[in-house]
């Protein structure tokens, strides 16, 4: 059987298409061979019969472009998984349900305009849990397909780990992309909310959603967001570089910190000392104190808004929802307006509140568990998304990196929280962690050393 695990190195792709060395249509070509001969065992992309013709004659455009290496834009030629509440321009729109695409139709997303802008094809629709909320799609974790990849971004996270695409778009409202990077063994970048345009998208509840990307390592991530995001600033970042070039991290101690398994935390006690004897400066500074509050606030508001973004289309096809997202409509068209409108006071407490304690220590980033621990056994559940929910609640800019292994052998996550608006210092300062975190010190639970292109480790 064919090994579902493999990385593609997006840089290391796009510079060989731009310089010549590759092309479009070659590329096109190994994506859709990848494909079919792993896709019936992952799932991660929605069924598109006439794929491979479609692909490869995009890519022929593309290769009939500008032939001046200097003239190429920065992802000519790579092909990109898009995550299946994006509307793409000949690629209906399903969301993951049994609704009728022609009622989900709307214009191409901004997001799949700059991607083409930037020289991208597009591979094809990745899966969604219905409407991006839980109900999950059918895809598999590549590193075990008796495990979920997570959610709702699964597809696209598994395109990734499995080396279909070396890069795919997702969206996270609470937890649905840095949970997946994090169980699929990839990195997962989640901007601050709002720099890049959702245009375009199937909204899940508008206060939250946040597109973002995922890649085999963080300057595959980088890449993506400097012709994605709004207003990206290569120069900026330099500027803006912590005194000493490392930043300092925070660790949120306090009830959210306790909700991650044990294992998850004993995970977390060691990417700490990793850190540290790495030259990291490491303050535990407690907060959210509140957090079942901090819950309940981001939930009255995610599940009021759910309710109002379906309220048309549940009213005519409410029997074709799955029982998930039944119930998450239901509890929204619970909540009245002025529910909704003090969770909304509490939570612009809350951001204002998390950014003075972060000033107050004098911390650069937040750093906690990915996720509550690996990617459960249970294909019927996407796993929790509480280690991502305040930062998620207070539009954070978050970046999900492979951090070691739990004892099952599947991958953990450790995620990094910079300040809003502050994309490009958490990117900037990504690398350095991502190189302590993959160092070989540490024995079996450490992340293996460094990922090279066709790296094929995986179960079978």
């Amino acid at each position: 059987m064919e090994t579902l695990l493999r990385y593609r190195s997006l840089p290391r792709e796009a510079a060989a298409l731009r310089s010549g060395a590759d092309d479009p249509v070659a590329a096109a070509a190994r994506t859709c061979d990848r494909i079919d001969a792993v896709e019936a065992q992952v799932l991660a992309f929605v069924p598109e019969p006439e794929r491979r013709a479609r692909l490869l004659e995009a890519a022929r455009r593309a290769a009939a472009g500008p032939q001046d290496a200097g003239g190429r834009p920065p992802l000519y030629g790579i092909p990109v998984g898009v995550k299946d509440i994006v509307h793409v321009d000949g690629l209906p729109t399903r969301a993951g349900s049994a609704l009728p695409p022609e009622a989900l139709g709307g214009v191409q997303a901004t997001v799949v305009d700059r991607l083409l802008a930037a020289g991208a094809l597009i591979a094809g629709k990745t899966v969604t849990a219905e409407f991006a909320v839980t109900a999950p799609g059918p895809t598999r974790n590549p590193h075990n397909p008796a495990h979920t990849p997570g959610g709702s971004s699964s597809g696209s996270a598994a395109a990734v780990a499995s080396g279909m695409v070396p890069l795919a778009i997702g969206t996270q409202t609470v937890g649905s992309m840095i949970r997946p990077a994090a169980y699929c063994g990839v990195v997962g970048f989640k901007p601050s909310y709002g720099r890049i345009p959702t245009a375009g998208v199937i909204p899940n509840a508008v206060s939250f959603d946040t597109l973002g990307c995922y890649a085999a390592d963080v300057a595959g991530v980088a890449l993506a967001a400097s012709v994605l995001c709004d207003g990206w600033r290569e120069e900026g970042a330099a500027q803006r570089a912590p005194a000493g070039g490392r930043p300092v991290l925070g660790i949120p101690v306090g009830p959210y910190l306790e909700r991650a398994d044990d294992e998850a935390l004993r995970a977390f006690a060691g990417q700490r000392e990793v850190l540290q004897a790495a030259g990291y400066a490491v303050r535990e500074v407690p907060v959210m104190d509140d957090f079942e509050r901090i819950v309940e606030q981001l939930f009255t508001m995610n599940r009021y808004e759910v309710a109002r973004a379906h309220a048309e289309w549940f009213a005519r096809f409410g029997d074709r929802y799955r029982p998930e997202t039944v119930t998450a409509v239901r509890q929204g068209q619970a909540i009245g307006d002025a529910d909704y409108e003090a969770a909304r006071t509490r939570r612009a407490a809350f951001r204002d509140r998390l950014a003075a304690d972060a000033d107050a220590a004098g911390i650069d980033l937040w750093i906690a568990p990915a996720a509550t621990g690996p990617a459960p056994a249970d294909l019927t559940s996407t796993g929790k998304s509480i280690m991502c929910l305040p930062w998620s609640n207070a539009g954070l800019p978050s970046l999900g990196l492979p951090a070691g292994r739990a004892a099952n052998g599947l991958p953990l996550g450790l995620q990094l929280i910079g300040a809003a608006g502050a994309d490009e210092e958490l990117l900037r300062a990504a690398p350095g962690i991502e190189s302590a975190l993959a160092e070989p010190a540490g024995g079996p639970d450490r992340a293996p050393a460094g990922r090279r292109e066709g790296d094929t480790r995986a179960h079978r």
